[in-house]
């Protein structure tokens, strides 16, 4: 265990609980939502005790946010491109075919330690650990935090919808121009933006190259948002379209395009990939 920032409660003018009081009082915990995934994770110590949401405040006690000390994870050594890095975060370009993380030992999340090197600053993570998914067959750009507050500050832009991600997408069928697919999903409010980049002819069938932009974070959107609207994504077994009348395997999507403000010094990261070899020769 490490503690991360300590904070010894003055003079309280009237009664307050533990999920109140301490929001904002860590540098690295500055939002309500982070605080109490802190309290969830047992971060958040109250006298060197286990905090809960329900303790009460009282006068000269000593909160404490700790990084807990997790079991060193055994290497996947499995080389990756490492597009952007510093002491806070990196973005490396996700090969298709490996989960992102999981109880498995050949995810990507265990490959981090061999291709990236551990932060230097205080509130260093033990290792490396994405901030989002990419599934197991989309291949792209995927963020990874370094520090503890680069993590929570990477977690709250996404859920405040400030980073934008963009994906390139070959479909069965011929699109529209451009188009905002609004359908839900498991009852939640799903939004998907995409441009048609080229439609074209191949063996008899129409297929459309599209840049797409989803504008929330819903599990499998796109493939299912694309099934949905009758655009299934080349290669999807999962959503109707198996078939890859290009021989090149797998599923035809991947995160080309990345655009968010570093969660530390604020400057704007834009990044942006070539499309993939097997993207170019099936339009070609």
């Amino acid at each position: 265990m490490k503690i991360i920032e300590s904070h010894i409660v003055p003079a309280v003018v009237s009664k307050i609980r533990l999920q109140e009081y301490a929001v904002g009082i860590f540098r690295m915990l500055p939002s309500k939502s982070g605080l109490k995934k802190a309290i969830k994770k047992e971060e958040i110590l109250l006298n060197g005790k286990i905090a809960q949401t329900s303790d009460w405040i009282e006068e000269h006690q000593q909160i404490d946010y700790i990084q807990k000390e997790e079991k060193q994870i055994k290497v996947f050594q499995l080389k990756l491109e490492v597009v952007f890095e510093d002491d806070h975060l990196a973005i490396i370009n996700k090969p298709a075919g490996y989960p992102t993380s999981g109880n498995y030992f050949k995810t990507i999340e265990q490959a981090l330690p061999f291709n990236l090197k551990l932060s230097s600053l205080p509130d260093a993570l033990p290792q490396p650990v994405p901030v989002h998914r990419l599934d197991n067959p989309t291949s792209g750009l995927l963020i990874i935090a370094k520090t503890k507050s680069a993590q929570l500050k990477l977690h709250q832009d996404f859920e405040e919808k400030k980073i934008n991600k963009t994906y390139l997408a070959l479909v069965t069928g011929e699109t529209s121009e451009s188009q905002i697919i609004h359908l839900q999903i498991e009852g939640k409010d799903a939004f998907t933006f995409y441009k048609t980049l080229k439609s074209f002819q191949h063996q008899e069938c129409i297929y459309s190259l599209l840049e797409v932009a989803p504008k929330t974070g819903r599990t499998h959107q796109i493939r299912i948002h694309l099934s949905t609207s009758g655009f299934p994504i080349v290669g999807d077994r999962l959503y109707g379209s198996s078939v890859d009348p290009f021989r090149k395997k797998g599923l035809y999507l991947a995160a080309i395009g990345l655009e968010l403000h570093h969660p530390i010094d604020k400057t704007l990261l834009k990044l942006e990939l070539e499309f993939p070899s097997k993207f170019s020769k099936a339009v070609s």
